[in-house]
């Protein structure tokens, strides 16, 4: 069986269906918590809620191998992610939906790799995001007449308190959003031949701008986000068949050491 996976906040479970849990058990420990299998818009998805399904775990704290590992294990091949972000740009406002296209990891306590040895692999992660996902995200988004950025650098921090003023004018001369959760995500994806695209949703303008972040305020613009989310979902998920015409599934070929 092969499902498309999503990794992301628990209101997408009143987007499935026929629904049914599965525990998991890993090399790595326990994943955030059961994977979700069921269905959206007729097609069987499988989905784990990166903090917990009552958000109890911090970004820094996500068992990000056990996640990917669990996903590939019962047959996903393709990923969304799902993530709120800050704006590192005038022009990406509170309410956008972004596609990214790159990122930069600013990272510093977390597993990031598969290969620890003795197998070592190089993987290539010039283009880090799926081209055919991130398309048909951004597609959708357009039909459904949201204001949705077809590309943007997401600038990966270790969190979980946000960035200070310094921190953040750094961040707005290379960046495009930011956020907390994207790496080693994306990465342990990529060393598994798996696809992975992302749905991010800007909730506020970070520390660059004259106000400051509250977490208060950012819970409240991603409610007012996760019907956009949920449009886009619903009609992208059909668009993304088991047929990869990306190269997503060759990043190990030529990659050990």
């Amino acid at each position: 069986m092969t499902y498309i996976g999503i990794i992301g906040g628990s209101g997408l479970y009143t987007l499935m269906t026929e629904t049914e849990t599965v525990d998991v058990d890993t090399p790595y420990g326990k994943t955030s918590d059961k994977i979700e299998i069921g269905r959206i818009n007729g097609v069987e998805v499988a989905f784990i809620p990166r903090h917990g399904k009552k958000h109890t775990i911090p970004p820094h704290r996500v068992n990000y191998r056990a996640n990917i590992w669990a996903l590939k294990h019962i047959g996903v091949e393709r990923i969304i992610g799902l993530n709120a972000v800050g704006s590192l740009k005038e022009d990406y406002s509170p309410g956008d939906i972004v596609v990214p296209d790159q990122f930069i990891d600013l990272t510093r306590r977390r597993d990031l790799t598969f290969y620890d040895g003795p197998d070592v692999y190089h993987i290539s992660m010039a283009d880090p995001f799926c081209p055919e996902i991130s398309r048909k995200i951004y597609e959708t988004g357009k039909s459904l007449n949201y204001n949705i950025h077809s590309s943007g650098t997401y600038v990966c921090i270790e969190g979980p308190r946000f960035s200070t003023r310094a921190e953040s004018k750094l961040f707005h001369t290379f960046g495009d959003i930011i956020g907390m959760t994207l790496v080693p995500e994306i990465n342990l994806a990529g060393e598994l031949s798996m696809c992975y695209g992302m749905i991010a949703t800007v909730t506020d303008y970070d520390a660059w701008s004259d106000t400051a972040v509250e977490a208060s305020d950012v819970m409240n613009i991603m409610k007012e986000n996760e019907k956009k989310v949920s449009d886009i979902l619903y009609n992208v998920i059909p668009k993304i068949n088991d047929q990869r015409n990306c190269n997503c599934s060759l990043r190990l070929e030529n990659a050990k050491a």
